[in-house]
């Protein structure tokens, strides 16, 4: 059966799937010290073009040379399932001839997820089929997690451009407030001089008006009109006037 299987591969998929590797699992691997190593059959696994593995799948390979009695292959999963996790396969297949006229194992893919994750029963005219439906779903997932991350990426972009703008306006606001708060204490520092400027100017003018009465008045002024009301200047000034 392994190397039916094996055969298949290289005839239908090696081309196909140039970066992948299909390989016999040599390597037992226990889950501790008392434990005897176990190990599957085959494994397959693929990486995209950065390296980064986006399938694994362990395979498990049963003939019918082991359909023993009381051998069925739901008393296979169990260790299918262990086998997967040391190696840490995502998947696991077993291909089998066991329960030959078992009607569910005939009908197709036997989905056995509800037991063991990501576990599949399949007969060997099954093996190619569910080897390239899960390998190509691993694939379109792929792709649509870097779609994700390039939106994210898009929708981060955005966020951040977004985020500086908020910056941009918020300084913005900030400096033109700023400014317009200098720019009204110089307004009203300028209207408080001109005030104060008015003020002197009016005080001035004030203050020449004055000047002008003072300098009319003295100009205007004669002995005749400072002894008006005075009858005693009046006469000394007259006395003056005759002795002259």
């Amino acid at each position: 059966m392994e190397k039916w299987c094996e055969n298949q591969y290289e005839l239908s998929l090696r081309s196909v799937f140039p970066n992948a590797e299909f390989e016999k699992d040599n390597l037992s691997v226990k889950e501790s010290h008392e434990e005897k190593g176990t190990k599957g059959d085959y494994t397959f696994r693929e990486g995209d073009p950065n390296g980064v593995e986006f399938v694994s799948i362990m395979f498990e390979m049963k003939g019918k040379e082991e359909d023993t009695k009381g051998t069925t292959n739901e008393s296979h999963l169990k260790k299918l399932d262990k086998d997967r996790r040391k190696k840490n396969c995502e998947y696991a297949v077993l291909v089998s001839m066991l329960e030959i006229d078992n009607e569910l194992y005939n009908a197709g893919v036997v989905d056995k997820s509800h037991k063991y994750e990501k576990m599949y029963v399949v007969r060997p005219q099954n093996f190619i089929p569910i080897l390239t439906l899960i390998r190509n779903e691993a694939r379109k997932s792929l792709e649509l997690r870097h779609e994700l991350e390039i939106i994210r990426s898009q929708n981060i972009d955005y966020e951040n451009f977004e985020h500086d703008l908020f910056d941009f306006r918020d300084a913005m606001d900030k400096n033109v407030t700023t400014a317009r708060k200098y720019y009204e204490t110089a307004i009203n520092d300028i209207d408080g001089a001109i005030k104060k400027l008015e003020k002197i100017k009016k005080s001035l003018t004030t203050s020449g008006r004055q000047l002008r009465l003072a300098n009319d008045k003295a100009q205007d002024l004669t002995i005749k009109k400072l002894t008006k009301n005075n009858p005693t200047m009046r006469l000394k000034f007259d006395d003056l006037e005759k002795e002259e």
